[in-house]
């Protein structure tokens, strides 16, 4: 799926500024699922209004530039229906934070431990903001997406927090670490 697929997504669901689609995707109902920044969004909204599948309205604000208002054309929602027609791509987990994780042992222990504690919340704040959406006036669609996102991150929070202590005991057990690199190189000295 590429970003302009997302904003006519976004779209389908009500008039949305650029701002208010990135928004969605930073602490909204599809936060869990896809993330866009404003240098990818604001060309892909240009992009769709050039082809007639977004409309874009101004409008006034007091002190401020004019505000950008997107709109779904027809057009934009059969292409939209076009897009969710075509295979999804197979999932894959892209996280610089398991990544760090999978080097756990060449940084310190108590590094490894604040950085899962700091995933931990960022989970739960998560889980916090999806409750919140679940259930107002949702879709159906909307409602098993959110649904799923919260037994994902729930799952996620959980393996986390039954298995830190172990990664840390382990750690503290390896001779890796690198809290024991140091006395090491002295010793061979």
């Amino acid at each position: 799926m590429d970003v302009k697929t997302l904003c006519l997504g976004v779209l389908f669901f009500g008039d949305a500024t650029g701002y208010e689609i990135r928004k969605a995707c930073s602490e909204g109902m599809i936060s869990h699922l896809y993330e866009a920044g404003y240098g990818s969004i604001y060309p892909a909204l240009a992009q769709l209004s050039g082809t007639g599948l977004v409309t874009c309205t101004e409008m006034a604000q007091d002190g401020r530039p004019d505000k950008k208002v997107y709109s779904l054309t027809e057009a934009g929602r059969q292409a939209l229906i076009e897009s969710l027609r075509e295979p999804p791509a197979h999932d894959r987990i892209r996280s610089e934070f398991m990544f760090g994780l999978l080097f756990s042992q060449l940084l310190p222990n108590a590094e490894v431990g604040k950085r899962i504690d700091e995933r931990i919340a960022w989970y739960r704040d998560g889980l916090e903001r999806m409750r919140t959406c679940l259930g107002h006036d949702m879709a159906p669609g909307a409602q098993f997406v959110t649904g799923y996102g919260i037994a994902v991150y729930e799952a996620a929070a959980n393996y986390l927090e039954t298995h830190r202590d172990t990664l840390i005991r382990t750690l503290s057990q390896s001779e890796d670490t690198v809290e024991e690199q140091p006395a090491r190189e002295a010793v061979g000295r």
